[in-house]
Order: structure tokens, then C-alpha cells, then sequence
């Protein structure tokens, strides 16, 4: 089977960075292009970072810088104190990075990218989902011509996993509910990898230590950056490790075999103490006409094989970095 092309749509981002080397090691998997988004950091810092990881390994997708706020225009804050105040947990950036940005928005180069390889291309968005909320507003019939949208988002509930940054939000999709909620209204396929199962994936600190043994440069650079977002972790929620927030979602890709699923129309809390929470109404149950009739159905994640989906991260990073 010939691989399947990605948009990496992200905000790098320590576990970005981590999704971002798999996808590139993956033999099913074809980078065609990476679109940022602000998040983790500003859009600034996520694209200088993107730059950053193209250069130092070798990766040959271009680059396209996207959204720096949500569609309401309000600034928001980054993510700083978990990712480090350089988005990579304070490892040293060279302050020049060779290397040009595509000089498309990231919403224009998506449009671009799928009308010039329709039915081919999985866009797979780890950060907000701005820039693929403003693709569609300003091509809608994109819905059509792509071959599926993957996010890591959201939170349902499953194994007590209902938010990260509050009670009942995850950040991605905190970060811009109205383009999550926009996004989950549009008649593509999606399937949504949430904390449900992310946060049943954990990345221990012995795992991390024997990739940074095992796993060369990108596993020794895989520890430098986890150093932070462990300690964040380890205080936030008591956890000896990280979870694998993004890479979930590009093994879902890999390995969909690993996830279980349901479906379901989904429908995203817009304002008040429940905003940025995502609610899925179940194909298994009938209402009343309500805010979700009529909508598409999509699929969440239900349920991980944590086990095997850390040893295909593990394998693949193994594999194509090797002990270098």
C-alpha cells in the first residue's frame, strides 16, 4: 500500500515534537507538509520550532505558518509552564534557523495541498483547530476532497478522562471552541484521539530512558525535551512520566487496530463554565430533536492498547534512528 500523505496541523510543542519524529520514521506515513498554529506558544515560537525540527532532522516537508489567535481575535495565553517557555522545555534553540517558510497562510496551503491530491491527503491536528476551521470557511468543498481528519482533542469521559485544563476542557480544543465546534459540523470524517485514551498512554520515565539509550539522536533529544513536561506532570497529576498526547493520534493513523471506537454526532460547549468541553450524542441512543440533530457523525476513541501503541513508538523511533 502506498503511504498515506499528512498535513502534521501542530504546535510544537514538546509531544508535537514527538509525534512530529514518529510521523517522519513511520514507512506508512508520507509528510507532505507542516502547518502551525499558536498553542503550546505563541505562533511564533510553534513555527520557529517547526523550522527547528525540519532543519536539525533533515525532514523535507515545507513549512507554513498559520493562526496566532482564535477565531474570536481575543489573545490568549500559551502553554509555557508546561512546555517550557520555549515550547521544546528549555532545550537551546539556535537563534537563526536555516531554512524559508511556503509563503502561503497555513489555511491556504491546506486548501492547495488537498485540492492538488484530493481523496489523498489526512489532515492531523495536534493544536488548536484554527487554521483548519479558517480552510474551511474559505473553501468549504475541502470537506469532500479530504481523506480523513485525525485530531488529538477533546475529552468524553471514558476512564474518568473529562479535561486538562479544567473540569471538563481539553486544551486543544479550549484554545478555540468555535473553530472545534465548526470543524465537528463540516461532512468530512473525523475521528477524534482524546484524553480518554491519551491519558491512559503513558510514557514512563524508564520508557523515555531506554529511548534516549536506544533511540539516537531523536531519542536523546525525546529525554532533553521531557525533562520539563515530566516535572509538570509529575506535579499536576502525580505521574512518573508524560502521557502520549499527539503521537496517539498519528499511531491511530498506523495502527487504528489499537482504538476502540464509537460514533456519534459531537458538538462543542462555546461560552460559560463548560467551555471547550466536547459532547458526543451516541448513534447507540435516540432524543428528542436537539443542538446535535442533523449534524455528521464522527468517531472518538473510546479505548487504547496502551501497551502496543508504546512499542510502536518505541519500534518505529528505534528503527529509523537507531543507536546512532
Amino acid at each position: 500500500m502506498k503511504p498515506t500523505k499528512i498535513i502534521f496541523d501542530t504546535d510544537p510543542g514538546v509531544d508535537d515534537a514527538m509525534a512530529l519524529l514518529f510521523i517522519e520514521a513511520a514507512p506508512a506515513l508520507d509528510l507532505v507538509g507542516i502547518t502551525t498554529v499558536f498553542g503550546n506558544g505563541g505562533v511564533e515560537t510553534t513555527t520557529r520550532n517547526a523550522l527547528y525540527l525540519k532543519h536539525r532532522f533533515g525532514l523535507a516537508a515545507p513549512v507554513a505558518k498559520g493562526a496566532d489567535r482564535p477565531l474570536s481575535g481575543l489573545e490568549v495565553a500559551d502553554a509555557g509552564h508546561v512546555h517550557g517557555e520555549n515550547g521544546l522545555g528549555g532545550v537551546v534553540i539556535p537563534p537563526a534557523i536555516p531554512g524559508e517558510l511556503d509563503p502561503r497562510p497555513a489555511h491556504r496551503f491546506i486548501i492547495d495541498t488537498v485540492r492538488a491530491h484530493p481523496g489523498e491527503i489526512t489532515l492531523l491536528a495536534v493544536g488548536r483547530m484554527t487554521n483548519l476551521a479558517l480552510a474551511l470557511r474559505e473553501d468549504p468543498e475541502i470537506a469532500s476532497l479530504v481523506e480523513r481528519v485525525v485530531i488529538m482533542g477533546g475529552a468524553f469521559g471514558f476512564a474518568g478522562h473529562s479535561g486538562n485544563v479544567t473540569p471538563v476542557a481539553e486544551a486543544n480544543i479550549a484554545g478555540d471552541p468555535q473553530a472545534a465546534d465548526e470543524i465537528f459540523g463540516a461532512a468530512w470524517e473525523v475521528v477524534v484521539i482524546g484524553l480518554d485514551v491519551t491519558q491512559e498512554t503513558l510514557m514512563t520515565t524508564a520508557y523515555l530512558a531506554a529511548l534516549r539509550d536506544e533511540g539516537g539522536e531523536a531519542g536523546r533529544f525525546i529525554w532533553e525535551i521531557s525533562r520539563f513536561y515530566e516535572a509538570f506532570y509529575r506535579d499536576a497529576t502525580g505521574a512518573e512520566g508524560v502521557f502520549g498526547h499527539d503521537f496517539s493520534a498519528a499511531a491511530y493513523i498506523v495502527a487504528p487496530q489499537l482504538f476502540a471506537l464509537r460514533g456519534g454526532p459531537i458538538r462543542v460547549v462555546t461560552e460559560g463554565i463548560a467551555e471547550g468541553q466536547t459532547i458526543q450524542q451516541s448513534e447507540l441512543r435516540k432524543f428528542a430533536p436537539n443542538a446535535w440533530s442533523g449534524r455528521p457523525s464522527h468517531r472518538i476513541a473510546t479505548a487504547v492498547d496502551a501497551e502496543r501503541s508504546l512499542a510502536l513508538f518505541r519500534d518505529t523511533i528505534v528503527a529509523r534512528y537507531g543507536r546512532g
